[in-house]
């Protein structure tokens, strides 16, 4: 297992998050490239309450950061690329594979995540506002584009360069995971088979064990497991 307390690489993530943000909350995405660079890394755990000086490392109060000796990163779509740097296993060397992989990685987080966040809020946060019922149908009509944009591209394909996994997959895949609590992805066949992949793959179950393993051994006494 790459996660090695005497690893020079080092993430943050929470010590717990309450239930419908397991899984999803964004240090599993430089969890999981981590885990398929094959790079050994050390978790650094937050509480609620943060260092008083994690805001000059992180200035949004977010997780994750990564430390790489005296390299800091924030934001995970710079993460992810760091890591593809790294390994050519995530970010191929030739130009077009390269930044097809990059440009998918902007399009996971900029085209794609911004429409199910809005989604995703709605429904979670503000389902009871009369604003969130009037405003809903819109915000889905407009995941439904988005999705229909991101299948059309995939088409038959098993990555969306082909056959080669990428930091672009990566993304895009813990982009749609955001919709779970809806049946948005499942009623787009290539893409929820698409997810199903990445979901699939040994770098990702181990990445995302180990996340769900650290919030189990830190569930407050009287939440629901």
């Amino acid at each position: 297992m790459p996660v090695n307390p005497n690893a020079s690489i080092e993430i943050t993530a929470f010590e717990w998050v309450p239930d419908f943000a397991q899984g999803v909350v964004r240090d599993l995405r430089a969890r999981w490239a981590l885990e398929e660079a094959g790079l050994d890394y050390r978790v650094r755990l937050l509480g609620q309450q943060r260092p008083t000086d994690y805001l000059k490392e992180q200035p949004f109060d977010q997780v994750p950061i990564l430390k790489d000796g005296d390299l800091c990163i924030f934001e995970t779509g710079a993460i992810v690329q760091y890591v593809g740097e790294k390994s050519e296993a995530l970010l191929p060397r030739d130009p077009q594979g390269r930044f097809g992989a990059i440009q998918w990685t902007y399009a996971a987080l900029n085209s794609v995540e911004p429409a199910v966040m809005n989604l995703l809020l709605i429904d979670l946060f503000y389902n009871g506002e009369e604003w969130a019922k009037l405003r809903r149908p819109g915000a889905e009509d407009f995941v439904k584009l988005k999705l229909r944009r991101v299948s059309d591209r995939l088409g038959d394909k098993p990555w969306l360069q082909g056959d080669r996994f990428t930091i672009g997959d990566l993304m895009m895949v813990t982009v749609l995971r955001f919709l779970r609590h809806t049946d948005l992805v499942a009623g787009v066949p290539n893409l929820a088979a698409y997810v199903a992949r990445g979901e699939a793959r040994p770098a990702f179950q181990r990445a995302l064990a180990d996340q769900l393993a650290v919030y189990a051994a830190n569930q407050p006494q009287g939440e629901a497991a």
